[in-house]
């Protein structure tokens, strides 16, 4: 299944318009075989296809409760109705103990827990708004993903899907990201523009391998979450680095080395000192097998 399931997130995230909530739906698919493991009790509901389709309905279906009727551009109107369906209704938001979860960062979970971590409470609300015929996108603020309704030039609206979809001023941004940061300050217009798509999944990537990096016993999930991110188009470079090292550290002493390497390829024309440090380890690596 993971070959099949890593060439549909590929092509997907390589089409003309990345569908996010598939992507995402994939990368819950990544964590079936460990959701079967006893010993993994962080691990998604398994069900492959099955489950995507299922997630898949389930999103169409809360779309459908929405009042018909709202206007595109009336974003006051469009959070409020998310708000009272999903986080009234519903009771999708977020707690603290959601961040030691894996599950907060699967979709397929995230519906069935109606618990997450921002960025996954927030597809789900840009899924069911989409759905329904909002104006709606997501925002990228540091630290702590939210949603926004209406033109991102003009008239529009936040909410944060993690605190049940409450509405958020400017102020209420700002202290939002100071206590997701540490730093006070004034939150720049460029940050409240739409979050790419492919941008937007490599986040949730990212907080799948911070998960797994913390707990050495799961470096399996840190291993699909990379060969995942290494599938976009576009991935910063490190990532690879990042790859091959952990090749190395669960054994995998050829294909580690093999991949340090071609990291310091890529490199040395830019760093070559960097690139000569890096051969160094490929070899450390190779000489490990005898």
């Amino acid at each position: 299944m993971t070959n099949d399931n890593r060439e549909r997130f590929r092509r997907e995230a390589t089409g003309e318009r990345p569908d996010l909530a598939l992507l995402c739906l994939l990368i819950g698919n990544e964590r079936d075989a460990g959701a079967r493991d006893p010993g993994c009790p962080d691990a998604a509901t398994p069900g492959g296809d099955a489950a995507i389709d299922a997630a898949q309905i389930e999103l169409d279906r809360l779309a459908g409760e929405l009042p018909a009727g709202l206007p595109p551009d009336a974003p006051r109107a469009w959070a409020e109705a998310l708000r009272r369906l999903l986080g009234e209704r519903y009771g999708f938001h977020g707690t603290p103990a959601d961040y030691r979860r894996l599950d907060s960062s699967l979709l397929q979970a995230v519906l069935g827990r109606r618990r997450g971590l921002p960025i996954l409470l927030s597809v789900v609300w840009l899924e069911v708004a989409r759905r329904a015929g909002a104006r709606v996108y997501g925002v990228a603020l540091p630290g702590h993903f939210v949603v926004a309704f209406g033109d991102p030039d003009g008239e529009h609206v936040l909410a944060d899907p993690y605190a049940g979809g409450r509405t958020l001023s400017a102020p209420d941004v700002d202290l939002l990201v100071a206590h997701a940061t540490g730093e006070r300050r004034s939150v720049p217009r460029a940050l409240l523009r739409p979050a790419d798509p492919l941008e937007t999944v490599l986040r949730v990537l990212n907080n799948i391998r911070a998960w797994a990096a913390a707990r050495p016993e799961h470096s399996d999930v840190r291993l699909w979450a990379l060969e995942l991110a290494l599938l976009l188009p576009h991935h910063p470079l490190r990532l690879r680095l990042e790859h091959a090292q952990l090749l190395v550290e669960r054994g995998d002493f050829v294909a580690g080395a093999r991949a340090l390497e071609e990291y310091a390829d890529l490199v040395a024309a830019m760093e070559p000192s960097s690139a000569e440090s890096v051969r160094r380890e490929a070899r450390a690596a190779r000489a490990r097998l005898n």
